[in-house]
């Protein structure tokens, strides 16, 4: 099994130790995995402002990158399912859409990952961003009456020391949304508030979840209320101490 680690460019320019912690863990589990040299941004921002073409362009490149792998691995579920649900309609043949996997679907999924991974000995919150709850599947939405289920939990409890709660309202959205944090400022700030505070009243120490961009909103937006609770990414809290 071969696997292509794709690492968006927000993780790659602001979040580095993400990517680290990746193919550190990737690594540590026995994975051949390959960064491939040259890639890019997958074309998502660009896509969701309407510039179709210049997404098709970058698609084209993702699948020059990464069609000859068994997978394609990224540590981030809008990028993943920008991928997975958009690529096929931007350009013919598409090989990669059905090789696109969140990091944490890989890991439960592909891999099944059942052994210890790292110690963190800290109250963690998860923090359930919408693409990875309703694309990808790696939580139950709540307005769905099914039975609940959370890879991100699964994988969490397999670290040592760890103690693991939800909020309230756990999959309701944390006001980042791309370009909604730009033309919607106040109510995205708004949003991000009242995330970080259903967080910051489970006790937790830590919010982790699946996605950098969901996290850097939910900083920032503790940072503005003062609150005393850091970010990680599920990566960064499943790699620690390997």
């Amino acid at each position: 099994m071969k696997v292509g680690l794709f690492i968006p460019c927000y993780v790659d320019a602001l979040f580095p130790e993400v990517g680290m912690a990746s193919l550190k863990l990737l690594r540590h589990l026995g994975v051949e995995v390959v960064y491939p040299q040259g890639q890019t941004c997958c074309g998502q921002p660009m896509a969701n402002g309407g510039f179709e073409k210049q997404a098709t362009h970058l698609a084209r490149k993702f699948e020059d990158k990464f069609g000859n792998f068994d997978y394609v691995v990224a540590p981030s579920v809008s990028c993943t399912a920008f991928v997975r649900h958009n690529y096929p309609s931007l350009i013919k043949d598409c090989k990669v859409a059905d090789k696109a996997l969140d990091i944490v679907e890989f890991l439960h999924d592909v891999l099944k990952v059942k052994g210890p991974l790292g110690r963190f000995p800290h109250r963690v919150s998860i923090h359930n961003s919408c693409h990875g709850v309703r694309e990808l599947g790696l939580s139950s939405p709540s307005e769905q009456n099914i039975p609940k289920f959370n890879k991100i939990r699964d994988l969490l409890q397999l670290v040592e020391g760890i103690d693991v709660v939800e909020p309230e309202r756990p999959d309701e959205c944390c006001g980042f949304g791309g370009l909604f944090a730009m033309e919607e400022k106040a109510v995205s700030q708004r949003m991000g508030c009242d995330k970080i505070s259903r967080h910051a009243a489970t006790g937790a120490e830590y919010v982790t979840g699946p996605d950098s961009s969901c996290l850097m909103q939910l900083s920032a937006s503790a940072e503005r209320l003062g609150l005393d609770i850091k970010c990680k990414h599920v990566v960064e809290i499943l790699a620690s101490g390997l």
